[in-house]
């Protein structure tokens, strides 16, 4: 028999790493679909995440991204049990804690860690042990990493947790920033004995280069420490999966301000469509400093004939094609961020000489007229004006509307029938219109899906369609809304329209299975199965 479908609890693996953005969330998802191919039912669990970019369940809730992706991963539907606490950072030192899905309360670092941590440790384990009763395997991810000394008195994200669930922990660690072995290393040296035994193994992560050129290195640290390097795995690029970090923006903002330095070139050179097939639109998002969800525009990347840059000063905007404002957790504060750079007056030109701007979320507040803040859910300042671009009030409440919608897109195609599109929303403010407006959207709640189901009004559109914004994230997944704005901005500079060559959704599933065989075929995964006390002879 399996030993993963016995009657014990699902077995258990932890991730944890030897510091931030080493790769923890990718590996997981890597090895969850690597256990779904294998047969196994599986399922994600990040006790307590830090993220503005997050996902909402089926039934309406929010958790972190990489949970929901995750999930994906497992093809499973996301619960609030995968990841029970979010924290959600509204301010410095201050963060919106989401418990279960669910806003709880604003806290500052002090009070979260003395006042609701032991309270935090029960529905942790809680979570845990429902989903260990569902599934076979639970592969958990850790935070940050293990040896933070002033943390771990009241630690629930890493070796704390790992022994709740009397889970192996794997180790990884990040090659590419540099000082892999000492991070190792000091990370071990720092853990108690009993969590240090707990490890049985390290990866390393984000490789490139030859690998008997490391060889060396990877002796000296298995007899160092007694303990086996699983694998090396080289850098995988462009692998098309959402990132959970704002800080992977960095990385894509250089390479779309280098995509649109090439298609500034071609334009100095005075070459024609015809002649430079490579030619790019060229869309700036600006990057707010409390942006969220801005996975938004990832199939933007994936596209072809686009350049997607990152903007943060005046200076950088130029004349793109088309100029998106994105989500924020704290829409007020990045309103009076683009006032006092003088992005706002920048926007403002590039609209008045006839560009195209799009707003998700916060980013659609701004564009109406006054956004009011009665109860400091956001601000100090009870009352802002916005943009002014459509006759908007936005009121911002207590309570948070977190659902996945579904429904159409009117007037945006050539065909005479709603392009069918669907995202979810997770914003505080309530928008409504003091003037007749044009909606470019009809949705409902996804859950209630069916012939009869109510579908409401939704976003705002400008009479010559070139500014438009929404609730929905992730309405530039919708393939066919997303080529048809495309083909808009190409028409604008005489270039002919083109068919719909990315299916996002498809290229996401094809790129879990891609990620999935690259790390199997570096790693070693009949010791990692023996970890979990799986024979391998019931691989």
């Amino acid at each position: 028999m399996d030993a993963f479908h016995d009657k014990r609890r699902g077995r258990t693996l932890m991730v944890q790493g030897t510091a931030s953005d080493v790769g923890k969330s990718v590996v997981v998802a890597a090895l969850c679909r690597i256990f779904l191919q294998d047969g196994h039912r599986v399922a994600p669990f990040k006790s307590q995440n830090m993220s503005l970019n997050s996902y909402v369940t089926p039934d309406g809730k929010e958790i972190g991204r990489a949970q929901g992706m995750q999930a994906d991963a497992c093809r499973i539907a996301a619960t609030t049990d995968m990841n029970p606490i979010l924290l959600k950072p509204t301010k410095e030192m201050v963060s919106q804690v989401v418990v279960h899905g669910k806003p709880l309360r604003d806290y500052d670092a002090r009070s979260y860690r003395e006042h609701y941590l032991p309270k935090a440790e029960s529905i942790v384990k809680e979570a845990l042990e429902r989903l260990r009763g569902q599934y076979d395997a639970i592969v958990i991810e850790g935070a940050g990493s293990p040896a933070e000394v002033n943390l771990k008195d009241r630690d629930i994200v890493n070796m704390r947790l790992a022994g709740w669930a009397d889970a192996p922990v794997v180790l990884v660690a990040d090659i590419d920033r540099g000082g892999v072995f000492a991070a190792i290393v000091g990370t071990l040296d720092i853990l108690e004995p009993e969590e240090r035994d707990r490890v049985k193994g390290f990866i390393i992560n984000k490789f490139r280069g030859d690998v008997s050129l490391l060889k060396p290195g990877l002796d000296w640290l298995e007899q160092r420490t007694g303990k086996p390097v699983l694998g090396v795995v080289p850098y995988l690029h462009d692998l098309g999966l959402e990132d959970e970090d704002s800080a992977s923006l960095d990385a894509k903002r250089q390479r779309g301000q280098l995509e649109g330095k090439r298609r500034s070139a071609a334009s100095d050179r005075g070459e024609t469509d015809a002649d430079n097939a490579e030619r790019l639109l060229d869309i700036a998002v600006i990057r707010l400093p409390r942006i969220s969800n801005f996975t938004d525009f990832d199939p933007l990347f994936a596209e072809d004939d686009v350049s997607v840059r990152y903007v943060t000063a005046p200076e950088q905007l130029g004349k793109p094609d088309a100029i998106l404002l994105p989500g924020s957790k704290n829409t007020v504060e990045d309103l009076l961020f683009l006032r006092e750079t003088g992005l706002e007056a920048h926007i403002m030109n590039y609209v008045l000489q006839g560009g195209r701007l799009a707003g998700i979320c916060g980013g659609y507040q701004m564009l109406g007229r006054t956004l009011h803040d009665p109860y400091g859910v956001e601000s100090s300042q009870e009352t802002v004006s916005g943009l002014g671009l459509f006759p908007a009030v936005t009121t911002f409440a207590r309570d948070k509307r977190t659902e996945r919608v579904a429904g159409f897109a009117d007037g945006w195609g050539e065909a005479a029938e709603p392009l069918p599109i669907d995202g979810y929303e997770i914003h505080m403010g309530e928008t409504r219109f003091v003037e007749p407006v044009a909606h470019p959207f009809r949705v409902g709640l996804e859950r209630e899906a069916g012939p009869d189901r109510d579908l409401h009004p939704e976003g705002c559109m400008s009479g010559d369609g070139k500014i438009w914004g929404t609730y929905v994230h992730g309405i530039l997944h919708n393939d066919g809304l997303r080529r048809e704005w495309l083909n808009r901005l190409r028409a604008d500079n005489g270039w002919e329209p083109l068919p719909i060559t990315l299916f996002y959704r498809e290229k996401r599933e094809a790129a879990f299975d891609k990620l999935a065989d690259h790390v199997r075929s570096h790693l070693d995964m009949e010791r990692i199965y023996a970890m979990m006390a799986v024979e391998a002879t019931e691989l």
